[in-house]
């Protein structure tokens, strides 16, 4: 029963997509699409409850699948599922059934391929944090890519198509030298052991080289680093973000970047850990760069996208620096930092998406004066403005401090520096919440409260950033099992 929740995650989304394509009532596809995000959803929270009770875990893995697939090439159909994976998929059920809601009225043309590839985006990612294969975590990668490259391109605005094109180049070009890097290690553990297999226990235990094992590691990490997106491969991220429909920017910031911070816990720090500790000081390099640079970025952006995604690359620079201090106490906050980065940067896209959809418009000047003209969009857009600004009491606030409590163990200076670039990102936020909610009137026409529709949208966003805030140990139970497992394991970082 338990294999086949892996496998029905996976499976479900990917199953549904096809008779979506065929929709012809727009509404009736809607609705369907709902339906299957919202049974996915409620999977996992049902999986949540039942494995976070004590002494279910029997091994690494509260669940686990594995079965031959492709046995001439050592291929296995192998999903896993422990506290982190969990949180993630969790995560991506969550804001995939928000993103329909989300798109009920903003998409009006070829409705039913939007749903499709919404879908199919839908299984890609859930297969991404369950894979324990790295052949099959290759395929779900990038499967990944080809729908959101046409969420962009299709449903996007502005320069879509080469907003689409970068954000395809980018990410195929980091995922191609993984790619090779995972064909080198399995034929490099073949060699050794005889047994050819792409498996990520075995493949973690395979003997290198030490300068063959950096050059792999960058390979997994230049993917990975691209996908975060991490200084200086970022300069995909805000056009994607510009041009991509809310429901693309909700998906895309929530999620696929998560998968290259994912990747990093997963696979490349644990499978090289002599040449991740090798590779230390250039990875602290581009993380701290990553917050400062992004945050000044930021506070010079009129678009309120643009805003947001650069935003989005100063807290992932922060979180890079949790994964790279990698003991129990900075991975658990860089952890539960993915979780609350995607709740908090996806509630933000959907509220910056909501005010384009009343006034046409996402210039910060054209607003002003929201909390007199709509007042209940404005508490809720100032609830998610101080969480991500990291506000005692709400969900960034825990994984950020856990962050630099780590990095402080071993690299004080750095967890210092860290801090001044969180106290960038609270200058140029409480600018934008000024400006927005309480700054003189802008060019904009009268502004609507939230609807019903979207209060169903924003309201468990706002419950999770208070709950997650007042109580992170709901999260951090489940990790904390898995987090100190990888930090004892591999020993990777001083």
């Amino acid at each position: 029963m338990q294999s086949g929740a892996l496998i029905f995650l996976v499976l479900l989304p990917l199953a549904a997509s096809v008779p979506m394509l065929f929709g012809r009532n727009d509404r009736l596809t809607r609705m369907l699409t709902l339906m299957v995000t919202s049974v996915e959803f409620g999977i996992t929270v049902l999986l949540y409850y039942m494995l976070t009770k004590p002494a279910k875990a029997s091994g690494p893995w509260l669940m686990y699948v594995d079965t031959s697939w492709i046995p001439g090439y050592g291929i296995r159909f192998s999903l896993g599922m422990d506290g982190i994976s969990m949180l993630m998929v969790t995560l991506s059920a969550l804001l995939f059934m928000l993103s329909v809601l989300v798109s009920w009225r903003s998409i009006t043309e070829r409705v039913a391929l939007f749903h499709f590839t919404l879908l199919v985006l839908e299984a890609g990612v859930m297969g991404v944090f369950l894979a324990t294969d790295l052949f099959l975590f290759y395929l779900f990668w990038e499967a990944m890519l080809i729908p959101m490259f046409f969420l962009i391109g299709v449903w996007g605005h502005g320069r879509r198509v080469y907003s689409a094109v970068k954000f395809f180049i980018y990410t195929v070009s980091g995922s191609l030298l993984m790619l090779l890097a995972i064909i080198g290690l399995y034929v490099i553990h073949g060699r050794q052991t005889g047994n050819y297999t792409f498996a990520l226990e075995s493949l973690s235990a395979t003997t290198l080289d030490p300068i063959l094992a950096v050059i792999l590691f960058a390979a997994f990490m230049l993917a990975f680093a691209v996908k975060v997106p991490l200084f200086p491969l970022h300069s995909w991220l805000p056009d994607a973000h510009t041009d991509a429909p809310t429901a693309g920017s909700v998906i895309l910031a929530g999620l696929l970047l998560k998968t290259g911070t994912y990747g990093m816990i997963r696979f490349a720090f644990p499978i090289f850990p002599q040449a991740a500790a090798a590779l230390l000081p250039l990875i602290f390099a581009v993380g701290i760069i990553g917050v400062f640079y992004a945050a000044l970025i930021a506070s010079s952006q009129t678009d309120m996208k643009r805003l947001v995604a650069y935003s989005s690359i100063s807290h992932l620079g922060l979180v890079a620096l949790g994964i790279a201090a990698w003991n129990d106490i900075s991975l658990s906050g860089a952890t539960l930092q993915m979780v609350n980065h995607g709740v908090t940067t996806g509630a933000l896209f959907i509220m910056v998406g909501m005010l384009d959809e009343r006034a046409h418009t996402r210039d910060i000047a054209a607003y002003g004066g929201l909390w007199a003209k709509a007042p209940v969009f404005s508490a809720f857009l100032l609830l998610f403005i101080l969480s991500s600004l990291g506000l005692p009491g709400l969900n960034n606030f825990a994984g950020e401090l856990l962050i630099l409590t780590g990095l402080f163990r071993g690299h004080p200076i750095l967890a210092a520096a860290a801090f001044a670039g969180m106290v960038a990102t609270l200058i140029y936020l409480l600018r934008l919440a000024q400006k927005l909610l309480f700054g003189p009137a802008g060019s904009a026409a009268e502004i609507k409260d939230l609807s019903a529709r979207e209060l169903a949208i924003v309201i468990p966003l706002a419950v999770l950033v208070i709950v997650i805030g007042l109580y992170p140990k709901l999260l951090l139970g489940p990790i904390e099992g898995p987090v100190k497992a990888m930090v004892q394991a591999r020993g990777i970082i001083p």
